[in-house]
């Protein structure tokens, strides 16, 4: 390999972005409770598909037949429904869009609209 195609190989593999990771910026607990409250998000889950939640500010999670609720754990969104244990996420933002993630991978994205646009 010479010289100018190593230097474009390296160029090329510098611009890639690293498998799993994510452009999205990672919000704060703060920029997370500000994103949500009192906000319907829809989108879609990688492992169970679409969804629509209505996020009530004090806590209260309502979805199409269900409840949970949600709470801000430091830089982390935490979900319980039906008594199962709480998951939590990082919270990023991309181009309007937020990017749920566990481990730096992206799971899932949704849309914040302020209100219960659902009427749920």
């Amino acid at each position: 390999m010479n010289n100018v195609t190593r230097a474009a190989v390296l160029t090329l593999a510098m611009c890639l972005p690293i498998a799993g990771a994510s452009a999205a910026d990672t919000l704060s607990g703060e920029e997370i409770r500000d994103t949500v409250s009192d906000h319907t998000v829809e989108g879609s889950m990688m492992e169970s598909g679409p969804y629509a939640e209505f996020y009530q500010a004090d806590g209260m999670i309502k979805g199409d037949g269900y409840t949970g609720s949600w709470s801000i754990v430091d830089d982390t969104m935490c979900f319980e429904y039906g008594g199962e244990p709480a998951g939590c996420w990082e919270v990023g933002m991309e181009d309007g869009k937020l990017m749920w993630m566990q481990d730096g991978e992206m799971l899932g994205d949704g849309m914040a609209q302020p209100g219960n646009t659902n009427g749920f």
